[in-house]
This record gives C-alpha cells, sequence and structure tokens, in this order.
C-alpha cells in the first residue's frame, strides 16, 4: 500500500494576527510556485501534525498549513471568545490574500470537512478543488450519535463508560451540555480530568484496529484541552451552522470538482453523512475504503488521500 511522501520542513514560518485575541500560526511547505493547496484540520481543536504536510507532492503543491483559533501553536491555547465557524472562514480569506493566492485546493478532514465546506460554499470563486475526508456536516443527529447513548456507545460501550464517569448519572441524558459546563469552570483539575475523558473517547473510536500512538495523541494534555474545550464549544452552539445547512447549500458548489474519502466503519463520522453530501453534490466523487474507520492514519484513507491529491492535480488543470 502507498506509503506518505518523504517528510518535508517548512520554507516558511509566520504568525498571523486575526481577531483579537487571537494569533495563528502558519507555515508553507513544498514548492513555492506549485499548486496552492491549504490543509484543515480536525476538531475543531486538533491543530496540525508533521505527518499532515506529507499528503501532497512536494514538487507539485506550494502547501498550506495553519493551526485553527485556540489550538497548535496558535495563541491563546485552547481559547473560545471570538471563535466560531464563521470566524475561520474569514480567517481563510485573510490568509489566502495574505499569501497572494487567488485560488486554491482545499483539503479538510472531519472537522476540516465541515470548515472546507462552509468556505467553499462561501467563497467558491476562491475553491478550485476539494478534497474531502470523514465528512462531517454537524447535523444533531450526527452529534448526538457520537455523545449520547444509543449511537457509538453500542458500539464501544467499554469506551463509553469511560466517558461518561466524570458525568453524574442524573446529567447524562444530556452530555455535551454537561461536558461544556465542566471544561470552562474555574476548578484546572475538572477541567483538565474532562477534556482527558472527551479527547481519549475520540481517540480510541478513530481507528478501525485501535492504535495506540493515535490514543497517545489524543490524550496529551495539550491536544486534549484545546480538543475537547472547543469541540464542545462549538457543539454546544450547533457549529454555528443552521440545522442541515451544508446539504442545503451544496449547489453552491456546483463544477468545483471535488474527491470524498471515506471509511466505510467511520464510528465518529458515520459513512451516512458523505453518502448524503454526494447525493446533494454530484460533482464530487466518493471514494468508500472498505477497511478503514475514521483516522486519516489508517492505512487505506491515508494511500487515498495520496490518490486524491495526484488526482486532484489532473482535474484542475
Amino acid at each position: 500500500m502507498r506509503s506518505l511522501y518523504p517528510a518535508i520542513q517548512p520554507y516558511r514560518q509566520f504568525t498571523l494576527p486575526v481577531t483579537s485575541p487571537h494569533v495563528l500560526y502558519v507555515e508553507e511547505c513544498g514548492n513555492p510556485d506549485g499548486v496552492p493547496v491549504v490543509f484543515l484540520h480536525g476538531g475543531p481543536g486538533a491543530g496540525c501534525e508533521p505527518y499532515h504536510r506529507s499528503f501532497f507532492n512536494p514538487q507539485k503543491y506550494r502547501i498550506v498549513l495553519f493551526d485553527q483559533r485556540g489550538c497548535g501553536k496558535s495563541t491563546p491555547h485552547a481559547e473560545l471568545h471570538h471563535n466560531s465557524t464563521w470566524d475561520l472562514v474569514a480567517d481563510l480569506e485573510l490568509l489566502r490574500e495574505q499569501l497572494q493566492i487567488t485560488q486554491w485546493v482545499v483539503f479538510g478532514g472531519s472537522w476540516g470537512s465541515t470548515l472546507a465546506l462552509a468556505y467553499a460554499q462561501t467563497h467558491p470563486q476562491r475553491v478550485m478543488g476539494l478534497i474531502l475526508r470523514g465528512i462531517f456536516l454537524c447535523r444533531r443527529w450526527e452529534i448526538d450519535w457520537f455523545y449520547q447513548a444509543g449511537g457509538a456507545s453500542r458500539i464501544f460501550p467499554d469506551y463509553w463508560q469511560a466517558f461518561t464517569k466524570p458525568i453524574p448519572e442524573n446529567e447524562q441524558t444530556q452530555m455535551v451540555a454537561a461536558y461544556y459546563q465542566r471544561l470552562t469552570c474555574d476548578d484546572e483539575l475538572i477541567r483538565m480530568q474532562a477534556a482527558k475523558a472527551w479527547s481519549i473517547w475520540e481517540g480510541r473510536t478513530a481507528t478501525l484496529r485501535g492504535s495506540k500512538s493515535v490514543i497517545d495523541h489524543f490524550a496529551h494534555p495539550h491536544t486534549a484541552l484545546s480538543l475537547a474545550r472547543i469541540e464542545c464549544h462549538y457543539f454546544m452552539h450547533g457549529a454555528f451552522l443552521q440545522e442541515n445547512q451544508l446539504l442545503r447549500d451544496a449547489p453552491r458548489l456546483a463544477k468545483i470538482p471535488a474527491i470524498i474519502v471515506q471509511g466505510r466503519y467511520d464510528i465518529v463520522c458515520p459513512l451516512q453523512s458523505a453518502w448524503d453530501l454526494q447525493q446533494a453534490y454530484p460533482f464530487a466523487e466518493l471514494q468508500i475504503i472498505s477497511d478503514a474507520g475514521h483516522s486519516a492514519a489508517e492505512p487505506g484513507i491515508s494511500a487515498a488521500l495520496l490518490h486524491a491529491t495526484d488526482q486532484m492535480l489532473s482535474k484542475i488543470k
């Protein structure tokens, strides 16, 4: 199975002040004269990792990566103020203008697919193509599937038990709200306990076969705190989207080529959402990976994404 491109280092790193108090960390890799592509990480709140640079042919792509508000190397860490979907869409446009890019390919997985769709539907003239993985449309049922009993909990009851442990039984009918109360409280110990339980639940369920490296990444306090706080903040507000908005506005993407890579056994973001998107967006090619779950680090998903980045070059010529 195909491997990622060799590890590379950025040829440029800088910070971009946006709405106070937020300052974004940005890096560019690959070929400065190549096809511009922007990488949108998941979460919201997860941040970029070095291996994210390696999904793209460094000879052919100008690779732009940045940590969204409140996570990764962006500051202040885990900040919720002025942190919404539409703040991030505005950040993307500011970044594009700062880099003097007319159009770019937008690559996003999980929450990154949500943000990619919101951005492309707002600024379709700026998007040459979309590469999306693990589709998350932020509909009510999708959030309930993963964070309320009766969905993913039926497949991972042992991991679900650990996820519910910080929450008293009488609050478990509203898990997101119960977690939000703890993740935004003044007690640092309570915040971190809740953050680790929230983030580890996601890490444990992200791969078809359990991955210690994935779980360890999600359990790291820096990642766990931003991921849990920012995700919970977004989900408490319906991701700042109207219900079903991304499907409703799919016609705005007409004629933008897209490739969707989706694990058949994705428990975090079930295949139904990718299917629904492709039905509403016939310019999108849906590739279902038969032996994969959610994580971009799974071999089948990784290989399909590499093929997609090569394939996109021919689609946009």
